[in-house]
């Protein structure tokens, strides 16, 4: 397998061997670059907070998220109600809390899901080249000649408005930009000479393409699967809040925009607080995201 560090860093590792000292691995070293990294370590807190809200959400909301109360509607922030109730009376906090299950939950089966096909097919393109890359590269153009939210849209359109579909279209959307990256990795990683060793000594292709390819380029996938599930969570925000998504009751961040947009004047809690919810996880997965970037490439300084 290939060694990813820089050649100083092998240097260092060849004097700490001569003196006793075990040399420290790449991945122990891109946690000690990612826990310098202040950015990397603030976005790391707000994900873990709403991943942590969204696990115990049964446990803290303090209503259920989809009772209705007529008697408190459009109640603003108190005591009884942190953040306010909604048009029907349901409390604001509660459906926030569990919006964050249903939001994380869609950005990441979105992600794997375009994360898979594409890296099979960016895998395949990279490693037989030829017509498979051809054929496979001139359809990812295509679908890049959408933007990904215009994109997503047509596939529900096709398919129909509701939760799971607005997963496979974010999830399809996100296949381009994974399997440009796989390609161009592999393209690289396929010249490089445990590669090559590997493929004199008989190696079959799938050992070749799972035990020498994929770990070396698993770090800027790890990096763009950061950064797509905060694209994928937004694009899915607005797919809910056009009406595309979940339904009414349904707690989803996008929904809860847009059953309030009408009452912006007499309650703009309603769309300012799922707002800042969104925003605030967005910015948490790029920071993140960001800081993985830094860290995982040796080449750069925290």
């Amino acid at each position: 397998m290939r060694d990813q560090r820089p050649e100083s860093s092998v240097r260092r590792d060849g004097v700490s061997a001569a003196m006793g000292i075990k040399p420290q691995s790449p991945w122990k070293l891109a946690c000690r670059r990612a826990l310098r990294n202040r950015s990397a370590m603030i976005g790391l807190a707000i994900s873990l907070f709403w991943i942590g809200c969204a696990i115990l959400a049964p446990l803290i909301s303090p209503y259920d998220p989809i009772k209705m109360n007529p008697a408190a509607r459009l109640s603003g922030p108190s005591i009884q109600h942190w953040l306010g109730t909604d048009l029907y009376g349901r409390d604001l906090l509660s459906r926030i809390l569990w919006g964050a299950q249903l939001s994380l939950r869609v950005g990441l089966i979105s992600v794997c899901i375009g994360a898979f096909i594409g890296t099979v097919l960016g895998l395949v393109a990279g490693y037989y080249g030829w017509i498979a890359d051809e054929v496979i590269m001139r359809l990812v153009d295509a679908m890049l000649a959408f933007p990904g939210i215009l994109l997503a849209l047509v596939i529900v359109a096709f398919l129909g408005s509701g939760l799971n579909n607005v997963i496979i279209a974010v999830g399809v959307g996100l296949i381009p930009s994974f399997a440009r990256l796989v390609r161009g990795c592999v393209l690289s990683a396929k010249e490089e000479l445990f590669v090559l060793s590997a493929t004199v000594i008989g190696c079959r292709t799938a050992r070749i393409i799972v035990r020498h390819i994929l770990p070396n380029i698993a770090a800027p996938l790890i990096v763009l699967f950061t950064l797509s599930v905060a694209w994928a969570i937004l694009n899915a925000a607005a797919l809910s809040f056009l009406g595309l998504g979940a339904k009414p009751p349904t707690p989803e961040w996008g929904t809860i925009l847009s059953e309030g947009r009408d009452y912006l004047r007499v309650a703009p809690w309603i769309t300012t607080f799922p707002g800042l919810a969104i925003m605030s996880l967005v910015i948490g997965m790029n920071l993140m995201g960001d800081g993985l970037r830094v860290a995982l490439d040796p080449r750069m300084k925290v």
